[in-house]
C-alpha cells in the first residue's frame, strides 16, 4: 500500500511535534528542581527552560510550516537534546564558563522518556529534511528557478 505524499508529510510533522512536546513537558517539569542546585547562576534548571522553549518553538514551526528550515530547526533541537543527555549521562564534564557540571550517571523515567522522544524526533526530522519534496510544496521562487 502506497500512502499519499500529503499524508506522509502530515504524519511526519505531527510525530516530530509530539516528540518535541514530550521533550518540552519533561524539561519544564524538571527545570525547577534542577535550578535549586544553582539558584544564583545559570544553573541546569535555566538550561532546561531554554531547552523547553526551543522545543516548543521548533515543534510549532515544524507542525505548522513543515518546510526544510522547520525540519532543520527540529533536528537541531532534538539532536542537541539527545546528545546532551547522553554526554552528561556517560561523561563527567566539569563546569566550564557559566555552565554548571551536569553529570548525572543514572536513568530515571522522565530522563529516559525525554531521551527516547529526542532520538525519535531527530531521526524523523532528518527524514523530513532530506527526503524528496512534493512539487506543490515548493515556493514560487523555487518553482520559477527550475
Amino acid at each position: 500500500m502506497v500512502l499519499p505524499r500529503d499524508f506522509v508529510d502530515a504524519a511526519l510533522r505531527v510525530l516530530i511535534a509530539v516528540a518535541l512536546a514530550i521533550d518540552a513537558v519533561v524539561h519544564l517539569k524538571l527545570a525547577y528542581y534542577y535550578q535549586i542546585a544553582a539558584p544564583g547562576g545559570i544553573g541546569q534548571g535555566n538550561l532546561f527552560w531554554i531547552e523547553a522553549g526551543a522545543a516548543i518553538l521548533a515543534g510549532l514551526y515544524v507542525f505548522f510550516r513543515g518546510s526544510r528550515p522547520a525540519y532543520a530547526a527540529a533536528l537541531i533541537v532534538t539532536f542537541g537534546g539527545v546528545a546532551a543527555v547522553l554526554l552528561y549521562r556517560y561523561v563527567d564534564v566539569p563546569a566550564f564558563g557559566p555552565f554548571p557540571a551536569m553529570y548525572e550517571p543514572v536513568w530515571f523515567f522522565e530522563k529516559s522518556l525525554s531521551a527516547v522522544a529526542e532520538a525519535a524526533g531527530a531521526v524523523l526530522a532528518a527524514v523530513g529534511l532530506f527526503r524528496k519534496r512534493p512539487a506543490h510544496l515548493h515556493t514560487g521562487a523555487q518553482t520559477l528557478a527550475r
